[in-house]
This record gives C-alpha cells, structure tokens and sequence, in this order.
C-alpha cells in the first residue's frame, strides 16, 4: 500500500469476544506455527495501515509484549463485533486525529490478504460509504474499512437501536464489497474451536518456509 493511504488509515485488531467454543480462553494468545495468533495478525495487518490498537476486554498486561495501546469495548454488555469497530473508531478520533477511516481485523484470522485495506480503500475512493470483504459467497463484515466520523452515528446504533450485527447497520449506508477466492484455502478462516487451530497448523506445514501463505 502506498504510503500516502496508510496516512490516512489506522487499524483495530478485534480480539474482545468470549471465546465460549475455545472454552472462554484468550483465543489470540494462543501458540500457531510457535508464535501467538495475534503475531501472524499484526504480521499482516502493520504494513497495511497506520498507528493500531488492540480492543481487547481483558488484562492489558497480557498483551504487553506486543507493544500496542489496548482499548476495552466503550458499550457495556458483550455488543459484538460493532462495539470493537466503535471502540477503534473513538480511539482513533482522540489518538490518532490524521487518520479519518478504521481498518478492522479479528484477532483469530492469521491468513488475510496483504492487499486487503488497499482494496477495500479503492471502494472508498469509488464512492461507497463503507466497505467490507467476502469469499466463497459468504460476506465477513469483520473485515472492514469504517470512516471515522460515523462513530457518533454507530454509538447511537448501538446504544438506542440496539442493534448488534454489523451488516445490518452497513445495510444502512452505500457499501463496497471486496471479494477474495478461496484457493487454495480460504484467507478469512478464522479459529472458533480446537479442531481450527490444528487446521491453522496444517496451513503453515504445507510450506517449511510459510510460502504458502504469502499470495493470501
């Protein structure tokens, strides 16, 4: 990505979820390929935006080594996902003023693409209000790119509408969807249960040097 775009986005890592199908353990914590989930995420996320931060609803300790501000989710009451996105969309509007869109990452997918934000900021400057990606006919709002000066307007989604999905509030607005292949294996998996970790593992066997992974 040009250096230009990073200028003007920042990140947010979403790793504040429960993890119940994990068995409520801190999911991007855990060892993939011997390092921690969320190292192959930042891996792939830093050099697609700007200044990051990590919504995470645990101790902040935890995540000391990995040398990012941490922002607990600013609604109360497990909201999901769009309570993350509001939470990086808030952080950014105080911390990080240059930057008016928000690139949003789960914590538990190691393996999207490295071109991701780029495209999804093309379907910014072609006109959409809001873009998130899709493969294999399915949508991943998660993966998103959210302009900064509708966090009043998601609060208010949030906290009066109660709304909780996140494609119902882009139902709301113009969207662009990127859509990604899913060969040779899909890039948004993302790791719900024991049985996706050892998945994970063998996505990283298929090449000694990681190789396989680069053209995600």
């Amino acid at each position: 990505m040009k250096c230009s775009f990073r200028g003007k986005i920042a990140g947010v890592l979403l790793a504040g979820g429960q993890a119940r199908r994990m068995g409520g353990i801190n999911k991007c914590l855990l060892s993939l390929s011997g390092k921690p989930l969320l190292t192959h995420v930042l891996e792939r996320a830093k050099p697609q935006v700007g200044p990051i931060v990590l919504n995470a609803n645990g101790d902040p300790a935890d995540y000391v080594e990995f040398a990012l501000p941490v922002a607990p989710d600013v609604v109360s009451g497990s909201a999901g996902p769009l309570a993350g996105i509001l939470t990086g969309l808030e952080w950014v509007a105080k911390n990080a003023p240059n930057c008016t869109l928000v690139a949003s990452f789960p914590g538990d997918s190691p393996f999207f693409p490295r071109d991701l934000v780029e495209k999804l900021y093309q379907e910014i400057q072609a006109g959409s209000a809001m873009a998130y990606a899709s493969s294999g006919k399915r949508h991943h709002p998660v993966f998103g790119l959210w302009p900064v000066a509708k966090r009043h307007e998601l609060r208010e989604a949030l906290l009066v509408n109660k709304i909780r999905k996140v494609d119902r509030w882009t139902s709301q607005h113009k969207l662009g969807i990127v859509d990604y292949p899913v060969n040779p294996t899909d890039p948004f998996f993302n790791l719900n249960t024991p049985e996706d970790l050892a998945e994970a593992e063998k996505y990283f066997r298929v090449d000694a040097n990681g190789l396989s992974n680069e053209n995600h």
